[in-house]
């Protein structure tokens, strides 16, 4: 059975993405590992996000993604923008019957933040 999962996003610089993370995307710092600091995790509500180094594992930054699902996307639009996240594109109905945006982080790696669209 399976319970739980966390996405590991691998980033340039750890620090530099924590920051992003926490002051533009509005994530809490979970925890931090290792001297110095190659490995992290952030959270949001049920969500937890994980930053790897790229300097500590083969995989390449930037390559990630994740889809993240919230209760109002317009309002989450709205805070980000604010907030100076890369947000990509605004909130928009498709017809895999969602409505959501896209986000970068520094490395660009893709976060989707969406909700189950009203004109389905």
């Amino acid at each position: 059975m399976m319970h739980d999962s966390t996405s590991v996003l691998t980033v340039k610089n750890v620090m530099e993405s924590l920051a992003y993370y926490r002051d533009k995307l509005g994530f809490a710092v979970a925890f931090e590992y290792g001297k110095p600091t190659f490995y992290v995790g952030v959270c949001a509500d049920k969500v937890t996000l994980h930053l790897i180094a790229a300097d500590k594992t083969p995989r390449l930054p930037g390559n990630g993604a994740v889809s993240i699902f919230v209760d109002d996307v317009d309002a989450l639009h709205a805070e980000l923008v604010k907030r100076g996240a890369k947000v990509l594109k605004a909130p928009a109905d498709y017809d895999y019957g969602l409505r959501d945006f896209d986000v970068a982080d520094l490395d660009g790696n893709m976060i989707f933040f969406g909700m189950e669209s009203k004109k389905i």
